[in-house]
């Protein structure tokens, strides 16, 4: 620890986020560059707390060094502090980013003052190393002669597809879309992430020996018994794509969708990209979006980008208190009310509230109708005389995620699955199917990025144990 009186004697800073009135008129990431003296000084603030519960698996998956890289950026060893970051995440500059930072609400500095800056360090250790050179491709010293199919780009099957070429194995990664990135490269909107972050990643995993194949459906384009005979081991690594849908009257009209179509289309349009279908857009409409998490939030930066006349997001909760609730004490991912960078572009937030139906005229939703609800006993119940109607455009569902899809591969492979309807996998990340492991929010069901890089790395960690002694799917396969 450079400074033991660095937690007193400085404030905690953050990144500013660009001005709203800017920022809405394009699609460039949201904040300002954070001066490197500062940054320095955040990293001072971090106390060699002795047990640093930001390390915790309340705090982080990865079991990122924390203290040890705040350190080394406080004493300007940047190139250190990054060669601390890569040892337990292959990706920082995804997690910098998009990753909510339960390592800060297990931050020990937390329980009484601001916690450490950890996140805006973190992202800008890795920015800095890729643009002094110092992020380079890492090869193996040998050849296993083994071959590693994974299914799914997203964080990770991208991170099991890295740590398995590093050991030595051969390694292919099949995608169903038509460009490699998975939720990273469509999911997320370019002023979260633009895509030149996650393709120069890309680049180095391609110079490390991976081999990316988009455009390939597994369980269609490729079958199921060719894959098992031509790989070794097989990563599923598909996410839990299938969305939490409102079977409720009029669902079937036109202008409601699920948020995941809405954004692809619009990440496809800044990548230039020509859209099919039914073209998604929010500009000059009434909106309304229904889902209050991290998702909605993304369609609601998107709808003020492409010209909203009004947006509004219902969340069927109760709304959280502004502070630290009493029922997640730290070292708790806290439940409290959170606002972000859309809310502050402006955003009708309603809580408690239900949507019951949809009325239109032509086959096109022209209004919504709701209620509020009481959240009580776990279940809700209509509260009488808050029956309400809105006109409205365009609806966008952001309700979340029921688990991975199972309709064609994972069905065809025959593999089980858990109460929870994810992909049922052992100790050893193996699911019911020789061969055949699981990881990521396919076993996990749907969380945060950070999880999905840990869950890739121990799976990976898992099939290279397995090749290594002597296991193969085309022996059980065959």
């Amino acid at each position: 620890m450079g400074d033991p009186k660095g937690f007193m004697k400085y404030a905690r800073e953050g990144p500013k986020r660009r001005p709203v009135e800017l920022r809405v008129r394009d699609w460039k990431e949201l904040y300002e560059p954070m001066p490197e003296d500062k940054l320095q000084v955040q990293g001072a603030r971090c106390m060699d707390c002795g047990v640093p519960f930001c390390q915790s698996s309340n705090g982080c998956p990865v079991v990122n060094l924390i203290p040890e890289w705040n350190d080394l950026v406080h004493r300007g060893r940047w190139k250190d502090a990054l060669k601390a970051l890569h040892t337990t995440n292959n990706f920082p500059e995804f997690t910098g980013r998009l990753c909510p930072a339960p390592c800060e609400s297990a931050c020990v500095l937390g329980i009484n003052e601001d916690p450490v800056s950890i996140r805006i360090v973190e992202w800008n250790i890795i920015d800095k190393g890729f643009d002094e050179g110092w992020v380079q491709p890492i090869l193996p010293a040998t050849r296993s002669g083994k071959a590693v199919a994974v299914v799914g780009s997203g964080p990770s099957g991208l991170a099991a597809a890295q740590q398995l070429a590093r050991a030595g194995h051969s390694v292919t990664v099949y995608e169903k879309a038509d460009r490699i990135g998975g939720l990273l490269r469509y999911g997320i909107p370019d002023f979260k992430m633009e895509k030149w972050v996650l393709d120069r990643r890309l680049d180095q995993m391609k110079a490390e020996g991976v081999e990316f194949k988009p455009g390939v459906q597994v369980g269609k384009d490729l079958a199921v018994e060719e894959l098992r005979r031509r790989y070794d081991a097989v990563c599923l690594a598909m996410g839990a794509e299938q969305a939490r849908d409102l079977p409720v009257p009029g669902r079937e009209l036109k202008g409601i969708h699920l948020a995941m179509d809405y954004l692809t289309q619009q990440n496809k349009r800044n990548a230039g990209m020509t859209v099919s279908g039914e073209p998604i857009t929010a500009k000059g409409k009434q909106v309304v979006v229904i889902g209050g998490g991290d998702t909605g939030s993304d369609c609601v930066g998107t709808a003020h980008r492409q010209g909203c006349a009004e947006v509004h997001q219902f969340e069927v909760l109760p709304e959280p208190p502004p502070k630290r609730a009493g029922s997640t004490p730290w070292p708790l991912w806290p439940m409290q009310l959170r606002t972000s960078h859309a809310h502050e572009e402006g955003c009708d937030r309603r809580w408690s509230v239900s949507t019951t139906k949809f009325t239109g005229h032509d086959g096109q939703v022209t209004k919504l109708h709701g209620q509020r609800v009481a959240f009580e006993g776990g279940k809700f119940t209509p509260m009488p005389g808050t029956d309400f109607e809105m006109n409205v455009d365009l609806v966008l569902l952001a309700m979340g995620f029921t688990g991975p899809v199972k309709n064609g591969l994972l069905d065809s492979l025959g593999v089980k699955y858990d109460a929870r309807g994810n992909v049922a996998a052992d100790e050893n990340f193996m699911s019911s199917v020789e061969g055949v492991f699981a990881g990521g929010d396919t076993r996990r069901g749907a969380s945060l990025i950070v999880w999905a890089i840990a869950e890739g790395r121990k799976m990976a960690a898992a099939v290279d144990k397995y090749l290594l002694a002597g296991k193969s799917s085309k022996t059980a396969a065959a």
